[in-house]
């Protein structure tokens, strides 16, 4: 995979993926703000998929569990024009409205599928990845105001999302657990969402789950594999990704070491379930 990005801020950069596709699970620092100029990326959430192309717009709220495949498409790289929307250039902009968001509604992705104003602002952009000298802050500020101040005008909503910038609270773990197992994220990372330390992650989840976070993840995984063959007849490297493996092959290993058979055994109809 050839990767590139240029960037004319830390927080405003041009991404693209050259080769057959990208594979992560992410649960981002800060707001996400794209702009598809071509390719496909595929979401993978707890409980909904999203699928986006050429001309979408969407924001990922920041500390949203996902995978994120991402796809060259029609002989074309997978390219984006990406803006982070941080906790302190929100801070920042409330401030100066002299507004105090109330945090709340609907935290997940917001599309913005091909919305003029968006679209005018991200593609404002593009000449400026090409440029030799360094990109004026002040006028970076400008660009990323100008987004956000868009994003309020067409989602009345908005403000829950960008105006929140509480950190994760200590939060029903075994809830949590249940609903985002199929995401390969570090421990560090699951015990942060959850509220609390890598230490008592590992301590709470022994004693609600009286096994290893490791090993009830796959066995988790390899179950939710097992239903999409049974019920949805899906396709092996489709589900491997989805259900938070890495690879193809540790995946088919795991499976036939957990249920006997090989996930190809059981969609051809080799064996009975």
């Amino acid at each position: 995979m050839e990767y590139t990005a240029r960037y004319i801020t830390p927080d405003i950069k041009l991404s693209c993926y050259e080769d057959t596709f990208f594979k992560s699970e992410i649960a981002f620092e800060q707001h996400m703000l794209i702009w598809f100029i071509s390719g496909e990326t595929k979401i993978v959430q707890a409980d909904r998929n999203w699928i986006f192309k050429t001309g979408d717009i969407f924001l990922i709220p920041r500390n949203q569990l996902a995978t994120i495949i991402n796809y060259p498409k029609d002989g074309l790289p997978h390219k984006t024009v990406v803006m982070h929307l941080t906790t302190e250039k929100l801070k920042q902009y409330y401030d100066q409205l002299h507004i105090t968001p109330v945090a709340g509604g609907q935290q997940g992705i917001r599309s913005f599928t091909e919305h003029p104003l968006l679209q005018s602002c991200l593609a404002s952009l593009i000449p400026y990845f090409n440029l030799q000298d360094q990109f004026p802050e002040d006028l970076a500020d400008l660009k990323i105001t100008e987004a956000i101040t868009i994003l309020r005008k067409i989602d009345k909503s908005i403000d829950g999302i960008l105006g929140n910038f509480e950190e994760p609270g200590k939060t029903d773990l075994v809830g949590f657990m249940e609903k985002n197992f199929m995401f390969n994220m570090p421990m560090e990372k699951f015990g942060y969402l959850t509220g609390r330390s890598l230490t008592t992650f590992k301590r709470d989840f022994k004693k609600a789950f009286q096994t290893t976070p490791q090993r009830w993840l796959t066995q988790k995984r390899l179950e939710l594999a097992h239903f999409q063959f049974t019920q949805k007849k899906s396709k092996p490297i489709d589900v491997c990704y989805e259900v938070g493996f890495e690879n193809l092959s540790h995946f088919s290993h795991a499976f036939k070491k957990q249920f006997g058979y090989a996930p190809t055994a059981l969609l051809e109809g080799r064996i009975k379930h």
